[in-house]
């Protein structure tokens, strides 16, 4: 009896301890994230207003380099051939644990933080519609609190950010991942904003694009019509082919285009035109099976219509592989810190921008919990996807928008440019910062989360970007 009562005491003595240490923890982060919230917080909303296009974030990039560079991390600037692209690092020894940051914004989305749709005249047109700017800040915000823990514990450790530019099309992550810039790397930790908080283990398609170009005969339309060859006919009859094409692809698959040349005038048969696709499936290899039924069909088309057509693969990402070894304790960390609780004005605010919503999918309110923990997939695509069959990678989502907020809409630009977008912010870089410490604090976990990703892959996998050897597309955004 008295052994069983020792025993017992034992496991609450230590319960006790653990539950210590986590709120230790959680306190030394929280005190951390508040000390520099209005930096980061600013840092946020200059990107938000500069809103720079894949590959054309100059100034964003250098706002979050010179940051934490100020914070006494080491830069390398220009990595894997991208002006844009940088690592920080902080530490010599030890494990490393990278932290992504994004800050690419989306084009023809220019939008004032006001509920009502009211564009704003910026340089570029376009607007944080995917909350990037929110990313990429609260990833280095995280990143530096990470740092301080590990100076004010004298914990041997690398915590390294990635500024990744142009995940919208761009897949600027796949060239850093394709020149080994992960190699050395324990873990790799990352977030995006959403309307939601959630920290689940979740898979994404995979995908490839390309813009398909055809050449024809210019010719006056009414005067000579015989004597032209239309390259717009090229892309119609393409797009004919793909769009029956639909009824014979496994049907998780997503083909989308459109078409971004097609002449200047109609009495001017166009000897230019191009269409730019993007195709889409779970699983790697349907990807580039449908991809060349997609290529078929352009060959066909040029064909028929006595055009030529050639065409430049734009990007290629890997379906997310989840890893459940340190997304537990990522979810474990959001749960801890909570959910987001609205002032006033902020309810005010969203109850206006919520009337806006074409079917929302949740409601106001449900910002202040965290869904449960599930295996979800995505039928979109990231570039962290690549990352992810190289190093155990594990995500949070924050609710950065008003709940009902659809991604990639005028609505997620405007939101995300408020406290309300600021708030989803903290709360991803308190559970960023939190995760990575847990992980330095056990690196056991290392260990078990690599062995987890060994036999997800298999052992004879060989990464192969699906983008080939191309080099970075560093002006596919502009004009």
């Amino acid at each position: 009896m008295g052994w069983k009562t020792n025993s017992i005491q034992r496991k609450i003595f230590s319960f006790i301890i653990i539950f210590s240490l986590t709120l230790n923890i959680s306190a030394s982060v929280d005190e951390s994230i508040q000390k520099h919230k209005k930096h980061f917080s600013n840092i946020a909303m200059q990107i938000w207003s500069n809103a720079e296009l894949g590959y054309q974030e100059t100034k964003s990039s250098q706002l979050l380099a010179d940051a934490l560079k100020k914070e006494g991390f080491t830069i390398k600037e220009s990595v894997a051939g991208i002006p844009t692209a940088f690592t920080a690092e902080y530490g010599t020894k030890g494990p490393v644990i990278a932290i992504l940051g994004e800050f690419d914004a989306l084009p023809g989305l220019a939008q004032t933080n006001s509920p009502f749709k009211e564009i704003i005249n910026n340089e570029t047109g376009a607007g944080h519609a995917c909350g990037h700017h929110l990313f990429g800040a609260a990833s280095a915000w995280a990143a530096v609190s990470v740092k301080e823990w590990l100076e004010e514990n004298n914990i041997e450790g690398r915590v390294r950010f990635y500024g990744t530019p142009a995940e919208e099309g761009g897949s600027g992550k796949v060239y850093m991942a394709r020149e080994g810039l992960f190699e050395d790397v324990g873990v790799v930790l990352h977030w995006h904003p959403d309307d939601v908080n959630s920290a689940n283990p979740k898979s994404s398609n995979s995908n490839k694009s390309a813009k398909f170009t055809f050449k024809g005969i210019s010719a006056h339309a009414a005067g000579a019509p015989e004597l032209g060859r239309s390259a717009l006919d090229g892309v119609e009859a393409m797009n004919m082919m793909v769009n029956m094409m639909r009824e014979h692809i496994p049907q998780e698959s997503r083909i989308h285009y459109v078409i971004t040349k097609g002449g200047l005038a109609p009495n001017v048969v166009p000897d230019l035109a191009e269409v730019y696709y993007y195709v889409r499936n779970p699983q790697m290899q349907m990807v580039e099976e449908l991809f060349e039924r997609v290529v078929k069909t352009a060959r066909g088309a040029a064909e028929g219509t006595e055009t030529s057509m050639s065409y430049e693969v734009m990007h290629g990402n890997y379906s997310l592989l989840p890893n459940n070894a340190i997304q537990e304790v990522m979810y474990s960390n959001l749960e801890m810190h909570g959910g987001i609780s609205y002032s006033q004005a902020e309810n005010e605010y969203a109850k206006t921008i919520y009337k806006t919503f074409v079917k929302p999918s949740n409601e106001i309110g449900s910002q202040e919990s965290i869904q449960p923990y599930r295996t979800s997939h995505s039928y979109g695509s990231t570039d962290v996807g690549d990352v992810s069959w190289l190093v155990p990678t594990a995500g949070v989502r924050t609710a950065t928008w008003v709940p009902g907020t659809a991604s990639h809409s005028w609505q997620a630009v405007a939101s995300g440019g408020t406290s309300i977008g600021i708030k989803g912010a903290e709360l991803a870089a308190k559970t960023i910062a939190s995760t990575a410490i847990d992980i330095f604090k056990d690196q056991t976990l290392i260990i078990k989360a690599q062995s987890e990703l060994e036999n997800r892959v298999g052992q004879d996998f060989e990464y192969k970007a699906l983008l080939g050897d191309r080099k970075p597309p560093l002006d596919y955004r502009k004009n």
